[in-house]
């Protein structure tokens, strides 16, 4: 099946547009044994760099295609490895090019469906929209010419998208580094004509790095390895654990008495969410340096400490 899918996709698109009738034949023969195997997406990519009209159709297969192998066929299943990551990267690179729309929906989705990817991952895909802010040019332009240090609506969501998203530096948690990436981006579109909805991300994604309570950690690959390894593994794995589970039905109190109420730790969630709130004495210093950094209060600093002093 891989040697008629790369023949099928080489043969495809040869002037740079891929139609939808196309399309569905390389879902047929892609989704045919119901995996996708590096020869195929290497076939893919391959594809993607040649076609220069991507359709959304396109987009959509290509997202799927790519990110059910590096999501669902992972192991353990949900995380993009480092080593995945390592290969992503270096294969959008190869071509030379900037980041094309199929690429960069691909790095936005894995940010929104892993439970968990590389920092990294997430940092490359930022950098591309903060590249196309500054020079104008990139994936999220879409042949509009817009002049560069102005962000735009595609922007815009696409940023609240990932800062947003569960993976890289924790759920829906922005680190330091994107918070940092959201006052460049701000200071670099003053005097633009920015997105309406800009300004809201910006105070919404500041406050929450300053103000945004750090719930319970995504366990880690190792862990979910580990978790995979019990589920699979006859005795004393799943099997011994409902084993044990049964014995504990017959002595008084085994199996009520493990999960009773008391037994159960309980998260203060009233105190973690105001201790949260509160802006530490460190992260008042770096918002000073921050605000202070251009030498000028602006529209979008003064939203952020009214949302500030509200919360």
């Amino acid at each position: 099946m891989t040697m008629q899918f790369a023949e099928l996709a080489g043969a495809t698109a040869p002037e740079g547009v891929i139609s939808a009738e196309e399309i569905i034949a390389l879902r047929r023969v892609c989704w045919s044994d119901g995996a996708i195997a590096t020869p195929e997406a290497e076939a893919i990519f391959t594809l993607n760099d040649r076609i220069t009209q991507p359709s959304r159709e396109w987009i959509d297969f290509y997202v799927e295609a790519i990110g059910a192998m590096l999501i669902e066929q992972s192991s353990p299943r949900g995380y993009v490895s480092p080593e995945a990551a390592d290969w992503l990267i270096a294969r959008i690179e190869a071509d030379g090019q900037a980041v094309s729309p199929a690429e960069l929906e691909l790095l936005v989705h894995l940010a929104e469906r892993a439970s968990a990817e590389p920092t990294r991952l997430k940092a490359f895909a930022l950098a591309q929209i903060e590249a196309a802010v500054l020079t104008g040019s990139g994936p999220t332009r879409d042949g509009e010419g817009l002049d560069p240090g102005c962000i735009n609506a595609a922007e815009a969501k696409l940023l609240r998208r990932l800062i947003f998203a569960s993976g890289g530096d924790g759920p829906a948690c922005v680190s330091q580094s994107e918070a940092e990436l959201l006052f460049r981006l701000k200071d670099a579109t003053l005097s633009a004509a920015n997105a309406p909805e800009w300004q809201q991300l910006f105070v919404q994604g500041v406050g929450n790095y300053l103000m945004g309570m750090r719930g319970a950690e995504v366990p880690g690959a190792a862990r979910e390895a580990e978790l995979e390894r019990f589920m699979a593994t006859p005795e004393p794995g799943l099997a011994g654990f409902m084993g044990r589970m049964g014995q504990s039905l017959v002595h008084p109190g085994g199996l009520s008495a493990a999960f009773a109420p008391s037994a159960v730790p309980q998260r203060q969630w009233d105190h973690e969410e105001a201790e949260a709130a509160e802006v530490t004495p460190a992260e008042q210093g770096w918002l000073k340096t921050e605000i202070e950094a251009d030498g000028q209060r602006d529209a979008c600093e003064e939203a952020l400490l009214a949302f500030l002093a509200e919360g």
